[in-house]
């Protein structure tokens, strides 16, 4: 018996039907249901739309709301309005997306079912398995893989409203980068900034410093602390140090404030840590938000962040580079938490996932020679090519 067969991606625009009066619905154009993130298992109906076209004109089409759809039927129900005239039914922009690229990627489903047909079975070194345990085992790798080896990085464009906060994604495990993007569509950096913080705890307190209490014992806790409220209304030029237009005009070009002056190092005492006008963050763990500074209100920013790899569950996508890496890590796994295997084995199999690893993040690091030579062309230093 082979590798289970891989789910692949069919891509469809669109399928016609001409309905009959009184007829309540359709079977599903779409022979492998797509889902968010490209796998093979029925998609949810917000993946679809139904468009009925226009008496007048044939190649118009009015998007309707879709009815229910039956995963064990293979059906989608008629809006009463699409009876007797011709519908199309196609996955939404959204969906097509989320499949462009897929051969790229293989699913958790897929690593499961390949690892036991490959990895279990009588004369192997694992006869028998729960496939619980593999399940458990495959997401624990995808988990830590995601940190540092997997494409995991997410991105968000936000804007900043006047709260200055920004809610942290549901699948977020750390950030990598913020940004705002100026007028030209260039980023600017933000960094996180140790000279303020949001309490977790902003108690209440009476008159003589004992915190209030509500009716059941708990302590009572205020709805903004003082320490963000402060933050919000600075005037971050005291911070930065720097100069305004109006304040260099009340200097009557004494100390000549022209740019090609100042690159001479005239101003001096200022930290390059806070001289910096790009703003700052830090994370409002009490809320779960992103807090920035006063001067990035209204800004469009940019928020990159590393998840888990597990928003999907069993249908999460791994990319094909790293497929070997994650059986080497399972099979590891499954090895060194069982007693009577021999020592040698499980240290072989450790060995085995370290350099399946190796190998997966040199492959995914995606570094071209021609990229790095146009970079180290505006350098000092010659490179013969």
């Amino acid at each position: 018996m082979g590798l289970i067969k891989e789910t692949s991606a069919q891509y469809y625009s669109g399928q016609e039907f001409i309905t009959s009066t009184g007829q309540t619905s359709v079977t599903s154009p779409f022979n492998v249901p797509l889902n968010d993130a490209g796998g093979g298992s029925p998609a949810s109906i917000a993946n679809y739309v139904v468009a009925v076209n226009s008496v007048l004109n044939p190649n118009t089409y009015t998007d309707l709301t879709v009815g229910t759809y039956s995963v064990f039927q293979n059906t989608i129900t008629i809006p009463a309005q699409a009876a007797g005239l011709i519908i199309r039914v196609s996955l939404i922009q959204q969906s097509i997306w989320d499949n462009y690229g897929n051969y790229a990627y293989t699913t958790l489903t897929d690593i499961v079912n390949n690892f036991i047909v490959a990895y279990v079975g009588m004369d192997k070194l694992i006869p028998r398995v729960k496939r619980s345990d593999v399940i458990f085992h495959a997401k624990r790798g995808l988990q830590e893989f995601s940190y540092d080896t997997l494409k995991s990085i997410n991105s968000q464009e936000l804007t900043i409203p006047p709260s200055l906060s920004v809610i942290i994604p549901q699948d977020y495990v750390n950030y990598v980068q913020l940004s705002w993007v100026d007028s030209s569509g260039v980023k600017h950096i933000i960094y996180p900034t140790t000279l303020t913080s949001d309490p977790t705890q902003p108690l209440l307190q009476d008159n003589n410093g004992q915190p209030t209490q509500g009716s059941y014992g708990e302590n009572l806790e205020a709805a903004e602390s003082e320490t963000r409220k402060r933050w919000n209304s600075n005037n971050n030029l005291n911070l930065t140090g720097q100069l305004t237009n109006a304040q260099l005009s009340n200097y009557a070009n004494v100390y000549g404030f022209d740019w090609w002056k100042l690159a001479y190092g005239e101003r001096y005492g200022l930290d390059p840590q806070y001289s910096n006008r790009n703003g700052w963050f830090t994370i409002n763990e009490r809320e779960g938000k992103f807090s920035f500074s006063s001067s990035l209100a209204n800004k469009l920013i940019i928020l990159e962040y590393i998840s888990d790899g597990l928003a999907y569950d069993m249908n999460s996508r791994i990319p094909k580079m790293a497929e070997e890496a994650l059986y080497m890590h399972i099979a590891y796994s499954i090895l060194a938490g069982r007693s009577n295997v021999q020592e040698y084995i499980v240290q072989r199999f450790k060995k085995d996932r370290r350099a399946q690893l190796r190998n997966a993040k040199i492959r995914l690091s995606n570094i071209k020679l021609e990229e790095f030579t146009q970079v180290m062309r505006g350098k000092s230093k010659w490179i013969k090519h």
